[in-house]
């Protein structure tokens, strides 16, 4: 009964080890010529993500800690109510 158990424990890391392993690229298609002007719009696309994404993860960090101050107060506010 130990080995079968011992057994499934190991097949569990396996499993999460294949999981978390990253995918192979996949290798990119043979585009026609008339796809390369299309190409320009894409490469001003992928210079402004960096700075979306900083954007994003700061106006979300803003508002975390925004909710964070919200709460510590209203827990402050009902703690002096009950003690009043």
């Amino acid at each position: 009964m130990s080995k079968l158990i011992a057994a499934l424990v190991a097949g569990l890391f396996a499993a999460g080890a294949f999981a978390q392993a990253a995918a192979p690229a996949a290798a990119p298609a043979a585009k026609p010529a008339a796809a390369a002007p299309a190409a320009a719009p894409a490469a001003k696309a992928e210079e402004k993500k960096p700075e979306a994404k900083a954007e994003k993860k700061e106006d979300k960090a803003a508002a975390k800690a925004a909710e964070k101050k919200e709460k510590k107060a209203a827990k402050k506010k009902a703690k002096a109510e009950k003690k009043a």
